[in-house]
């Protein structure tokens, strides 16, 4: 399953100059609104410690590691919700992605202007949170429409629909996001195909002068503060500085560029594990002399759902899975041995896939 993140912000934010940084694609970066005006797809690896211990052991033909998208989306700006600007564009496109990546300017610079006219966070927030929760309420108040007639005849269902959309309309009044309307997790059945925006989990990605990666500021403090209820994730990085380290093809260079800042890791590797961390992937592993590979799944899979990742016949004919802990093949070296010492389980359908798992399936179609 590939995980695809919508990269959002207002115009100048330095949102494309981030992308440009976390993707072998590029899309322009130009010091004017909507310098991205069709949605720009970057595909990059996921760096995983665990798959290099994997190559060493194993010697595979060639080593895949699992991917993350991320889509680069025209800017918003105030009123995008009835159309302004590309406002029913961005709408269209982030309808189309897992999770948000919302990107705030936390920066002053005077060469750099921002559409507002002056530098605040919570500003910037409240633009796209308004705009995203306005065109939530328009779509929460077209079904309760087409269902009160329904409810009125007394049906159970539709009257029940109709309590949870009500909730939610006094929610996104209110100036909250969807996701942070307190429902039940099968209540959210109510609203899952009128496909709302703000219901989706976002990561606030604060973007910094190069003064401020590693202490932060005055304008990150401010967002954090804001956002301390929402239970998202703020990562601080500089833009500008992960184009720089994008540059670099060789992994010594790149150590030594980081440790000039004190950094020990890029802000890729910070990103995609709150990424991660948000939609609550794991990775999983299969590994044979041709490949070794890494599968993401989602937190909690049984057995059999993690397989149909593989191939949909491996879920439907499932049989059973033999499991592999990394540490044991690391102390044994080879999958012959972990199965002379007793350290293959044989797990079932019921078995709920662990992160780090080294999994061969058995199934019959």
């Amino acid at each position: 399953m590939a995980l695809q993140c919508g990269i959002v912000g207002l115009p100048n934010v330095g949102k494309s100059t981030l992308f440009n940084a976390l993707s072998s694609a590029k899309a322009e970066a130009a010091n004017f609104p909507f310098c991205t005006i069709e949605p720009n797809v970057g595909v990059v690896t996921v760096p995983d410690s665990r798959l290099q211990i994997l190559e060493k052991l194993v010697v595979p033909e060639r080593v895949m590691p699992t991917v993350i998208e991320f889509v680069d989306i025209a800017g918003l700006v105030k009123g995008a919700s009835k159309g302004e600007g590309l406002g029913n564009k961005f709408l269209a496109n982030i309808r189309e992605v897992d999770a948000i990546v919302h990107v705030i300017r936390c920066f002053e610079d005077d060469n750099v202007v921002h559409v507002a006219g002056s530098v605040d966070p919570l500003f910037d927030k409240e633009v796209i949170d308004t705009e995203l929760q306005l065109k939530d309420l328009e779509s929460v108040e077209k079904k309760i429409s087409r269902l009160l007639k329904v409810a009125k005849s007394g049906d159970a269902k539709a009257r029940k629909e109709l309590e949870i959309l009500e909730r939610f309309k006094a929610g996104l009044e209110a100036g909250k996001n969807a996701r942070a309307v307190e429902v039940e997790e099968e209540e959210l059945e109510a609203v899952r195909d009128i496909h709302l925006l703000t219901i989706k989990p976002v990561l606030y990605v604060a973007n910094v002068d190069e003064g401020s990666i590693l202490t932060g500021n005055d304008l990150v403090e401010k967002l954090r503060e804001n956002v301390k209820d929402e239970h998202a994730e703020v990562i601080v990085l500089c833009a500008a500085i992960e184009s720089q380290i994008a540059e670099f093809d060789d992994p010594e260079e790149k150590e030594m560029f980081l440790g000039e800042y004190g950094l020990e890791e890029s802000g890729l590797y910070k990103l995609i594990r709150g990424a991660y961390s948000l939609l609550d992937l794991i990775t999983y592993f299969t590994a044979g002399k041709q490949e070794v590979r890494a599968w993401t799944i989602r937190k909690g899979w049984k057995a059999p759902a993690a397989a149909g990742v593989i191939h949909t016949d491996f879920e439907r004919g499932f049989i059973k899975a033999e499991v592999i802990k990394l540490p044991d093949y690391e102390a044994f070296k080879t999958e012959g041995a972990c199965r002379e010492n007793g350290k293959i389980a044989i797990e079932g359908k019921e078995y709920v896939v662990k992160d780090g798992d080294i999994m061969h399936f058995r199934f019959n179609v």
